[in-house]
């Protein structure tokens, strides 16, 4: 190991790959809290910033600090630190230092509006490692605040990513398609262009979660209404026609697979995110009980290499001991299975089952179960692959059998000999 003053180095060939039949953890994500300074007319998650509830409920510092530790202790290279806005923790500089000090990259989900001079100045002198990622919510005033309900909240933004510049410090931006800004997208991408670090177009959430503690019916149903209708949804992803047609016809090549009654068919199962209030699931997005654990926080003796071992008995209705604990835990949800009947005639029987959106996270934000399947989702995946001729007039993909063949004939189409594509997302 080589150590500087502020972050102890190790090199890949050092990091464990296994600790007993343990995998090793490539990024854990914690979400700091729930609370944020804006009030997003879409957001899935946030609580107002002065929520005494929430805050009191939040991990300790030290309880963020032992996670870090076991995550370093366990090969961990990356954390990701999200809320909410992370920022509104009043020791994240702390934690940042912490996390980098163990050797750790940190990439950093945040709307840029609480960065300060003395944080930009910390992200220069102790670089993050991987490029901040920053939510755009519009190009103008009037619709960035249409969209945060805080006022003052587009100056805030925008001296945030000033004092970035100023520094050099890397930023990339992103943005979330809504009928209040989705006019500027053309607008956004050209200025995107001239941020140094932009070197892909800018990433949008398009298709917009529910809340994901299913907590708030009435915003849901906001939420609801804000979402882009599929044909919309189609308008955007095909501004540039032959490359997405290109792009989904290199993805389905790569990604495209016999359909089946597993549930997870992402890489939940083989992480572990941490909510703000110390709760361990394989997806931030899955709150249901089933997959959710409490850690139980260590001994002061074993956060400091005084004792042989951790806690790591599950003790019943309560939770995990560790983070390397809840990883074995959630390595069997892999092979996760559906029961629901509905699911089982469509999602497993539904060639499009690789290229839909649909998945646990999905289902329990909408109906509070695994595997019930999501309409809206549905109904988007099949106007693309009505799009690209996958499919023909009324047809559904749980009907198709031969959709390899169509698949194959529309790549000859698409692709041509020669083009040179890469892996594109089936949102966009």
């Amino acid at each position: 190991m080589t150590a500087s003053t502020y972050v102890v180095k190790r090199k890949r060939g050092q990091m464990p790959l296994r600790r007993g039949a343990r995998l090793r953890l490539e990024q854990l994500d914690i979400e700091l809290t729930e609370r944020c300074n804006n009030n997003c007319i879409h957001c899935c998650i946030n609580r107002p910033p002065n929520d005494a509830l929430a805050r009191s409920r939040e991990m300790t510092t030290d309880q963020v600090k032992d996670i870090l530790q076991q995550a370093a202790d366990i090969g961990c290279l990356q954390v990701r630190f999200t809320g909410g806005e992370p920022l509104l923790r009043t020791d994240f500089e702390e934690l940042y230092i912490y996390g980098r000090r163990l050797g750790l990259k940190v990439l950093l989900f945040t709307n840029a509006c609480l960065i300060t001079p003395d944080l930009a100045d910390l992200f220069a002198r102790i670089p993050p490692l991987v490029t901040i990622e920053i939510t755009v919510y519009g190009m103008h005033k009037e619709s960035y605040e249409a969209v945060t309900r805080s006022n003052g909240s587009f100056e805030q933004f925008r001296r945030g990513l000033n004092l970035l510049l100023e520094r050099d410090v890397p930023f990339v931006v992103k943005s979330a398609i809504l009928p209040q800004n989705k006019h500027e997208m053309e607008e956004f991408e050209a200025w995107a262009k001239t941020i140094p670090w932009m070197t892909m177009p800018p990433a949008y959430v398009m298709f917009l979660d529910l809340r994901n503690r299913r907590d708030d019916a009435e915003k849901n149903a906001t939420i609801e209404s804000l979402r882009l209708s599929p044909q919309e949804a189609l308008e955007v992803l095909t501004r540039d026609a032959a490359k997405y047609r290109r792009d989904m016809a290199a993805f389905a090549s790569r990604f495209m697979t016999p359909p089946d009654d597993r549930l997870f068919s992402c890489g939940a199962g083989h992480g572990v995110c941490i909510d703000a209030y110390g709760y361990a699931q394989p997806c931030m997005s899955i709150r249901a009980p089933e997959l959710t654990v409490k850690l139980i926080p260590r001994p002061v003796s074993v956060r400091e290499g005084k004792s042989a071992s951790a806690v790591s008995t599950l003790e019943k209705g309560a939770g995990l001991g560790t983070l390397a604990d809840a990883l074995d835990h959630f390595l069997q949800f892999s092979n996760l299975r559906a029961n629901n009947p509905e699911y089982l005639r469509r999602c497993a029987q539904c060639f499009l089952k690789g290229f839909c959106e649909q998945c646990p996270a999905k289902s329990w934000m909408e109906h509070g179960n695994l595997d019930t399947p999501v309409a809206y989702l549905c109904e988007i995946a099949h106007a693309q692959a009505r799009y690209l001729g996958w499919l023909d007039g009324n047809e559904y993909g749980w009907e198709v059998t031969d959709w390899r063949e169509r698949i194959k004939n529309r790549q000859s189409w698409d692709l041509g000999e020669g083009s040179s594509v890469s892996r594109a997302s089936a949102s966009g």
